[in-house]
């Protein structure tokens, strides 16, 4: 049976030009409407129709969550024109029930001083085929699932990392399912704190399965039940230490039978127990960690304890900072001389001053520094554009500083690719371009957001920043600090994302620049 067809849900999205808006507004919409903003096909297969009133022609796009995720919903028509259209909604039968989401658009052209200004007037079409149904699993069993199907699952929390909105870790004996927002007893989110959930508790939750970026998570879960756990780890003494080493100290408390502490193996070698010492459910646990000579490291420590039938486990992080320090090239052109102490620089390579050796220059958002040879260079098959992280030291030749003792930790090839080649990519956040296209128009001069052009191809860069590895207000002002303008040549690198279907270069970092002049 159809559901009553009333109130429909009204968006309004004003965007500048292709890509990301930089406002968004909710109206009552006169020039597109819909008979139903939601459709019901049955579970054993079917259709169901809607009328589109338009003022102006229209699309039509499904909200894909995940590669595939919608396949199974078929639409008469992606696009209308002006007038009174009948849209029919499809699907084959399916076992489970299962929803998704349309958005119907109208775009239109406003013009504002010199630019013209891209209006997107949308309005969001929910597709229900049957009922939900709920089903038991396991934490493999979610993350193998598919998209849109709920599922109540029961595990143990081993890992907090939002307390606003409710993002953790449950785990299971089959592996470990990621939580993506957690409702409180009232349904609200934002309100994490109030359910009292700690690492170590098992806790049952019910919610749908989704994914980001093809990894599985579950998305605003509800909380059945929390089984408090009979250990918790209180506080701990000295949790980063120095590189030298020294002590941690754990304070736990536990009210199960017995106390029982895991290291894993690959911490053994440079951290041990001390001394535990236990009055009543208060216990005092010491670790002692080596001097480290490497780079920063950091151990889980699981804490266990039983009632005679069920195990309870609570665990804390502790970390050691290394001999190997994580700098920026500025902060790396700052500190003295000094052949004892390393650095971990990143950034991309800008010039190659010998090919045999590995003498080029690495250059980040700060800075730029010269490399005085990176070891096995010849064998690493980098180039100029690729980026590049290194571990080497604060050198100087006539006073001019410099990397020296470069070892290549990791790298990310950059491939150099007009825009029409990127606009054929998949999105890959990990999959770099080095594109050179004529600045179009700046939408957004703080953060970099503009359109180049290359011959009839265009593209919209969603942020473009004074250099790799920029962060915070370090991100701004490169339009006015490079003086760029429309006309002037870009060259950026980036990997290529979208935003609502239009393909755009995401956080984009600045490599070069031609002036119009």
């Amino acid at each position: 049976m159809k559901l009553n067809k009333i109130f429909p849900l009204i968006f309004a999205i004003l965007a500048l030009m292709t890509s990301c808006a930089d406002e968004v507004t909710m109206t009552l919409l006169d020039e597109i409407q819909v008979s139903s903003s939601y459709v019901s096909i049955p579970v054993d297969g079917g259709s169901d129709t809607i009328t589109v009133t338009a003022k102006d022609s229209w699309t039509v796009e499904k909200v894909v969550t995940t590669k595939d995720s919608v396949k199974w919903l078929s639409i008469s028509s992606t696009s209308g024109a002006a007038g009174e259209t009948e849209l029919i909604f499809s699907a084959e039968s399916t076992l489970n029930g299962r929803t998704a989401e349309v958005l119907i658009t109208i775009q239109q052209e406003v013009p504002s001083g010199d630019t013209t200004l891209i209006k997107y007037l949308t309005q969001r079409i929910n597709i229900i085929q049957g009922v939900a149904t709920i089903s038991n699993a396991t934490a493999a069993e979610v993350n193998a699932g598919p998209d849109g199907k709920t599922y109540r699952i029961k595990g143990v929390c081993t890992k907090i990392e939002n307390t606003v909105y409710g993002n953790w870790y449950l785990t299971d004996e089959t592996g470990s399912v990621y939580i993506y927002g957690t409702l409180d007893k009232k349904g609200n989110t934002k309100n994490f704190l109030s359910l009292g959930l700690e690492v170590g508790d098992e806790v049952t939750i019910e919610g749908p399965k989704s994914s980001y970026r093809d990894a599985p998570q579950m998305v605003n879960v509800s909380v059945i039940n929390i089984n408090k756990s009979l250990v918790k780890v209180d506080s701990v003494a000295n949790a980063t230490l120095e590189s030298e080493g020294g002590e941690f100290t754990a304070y736990v408390t536990n009210k199960g039978q017995g106390l029982s502490i895991d290291i894993p193996e690959d911490a053994k070698s440079w951290l041990s127990i001390s001394a535990i010492q236990s009055e009543g459910i208060n216990s005092v646990v010491k670790f002692n960690a080596a001097a480290n000579t490497g780079g920063d490291r950091a151990v889980a420590i699981t804490f266990s304890t039983t009632d005679g039938t069920k195990d309870y486990s609570a665990s804390t992080n502790l970390s050691q900072k290394g001999a190997i320090k994580n700098v920026s090239v500025a902060d790396f052109l700052a500190a003295p001389v000094d052949a004892n102490q390393s650095y971990r620089l990143s950034g991309v390579i800008t010039e190659i001053a010998n090919s045999k050796y590995g003498n080029l220059n690495i250059k980040d958002f700060s800075g730029e520094a010269y490399v005085y040879g990176i070891k096995d260079f010849e064998t690493l098959g980098l180039k100029v554009g690729d980026i590049i992280t290194i571990v080497g030291k604060r050198a100087a030749y006539k006073e001019s500083p410099q990397v020296g003792g470069a070892v290549l930790e990791s790298s990310k090839t950059v491939t150099t690719a007009t825009i029409a080649e990127v606009l054929t990519k998949d999105d890959d956040a990990n999959t770099y371009f080095m594109v050179t296209g004529v600045i179009k128009s700046i939408a957004n001069a703080t953060y970099g957001n503009l359109t180049i052009q290359d011959g009839d191809s265009e593209i919209y860069v969603y942020g473009c920043y004074p250099g790799y590895g920029a962060t915070g207000d370090f991100r701004k002002n490169l339009i006015a600090d490079k003086g760029l303008k429309v006309g002037d040549t870009l060259t950026v690198i980036a990997p290529k994302g979208s935003y609502q279907g239009n393909p755009q270069l995401v956080n984009s970092f600045y490599f070069s620049h031609v002036s119009a002049e």
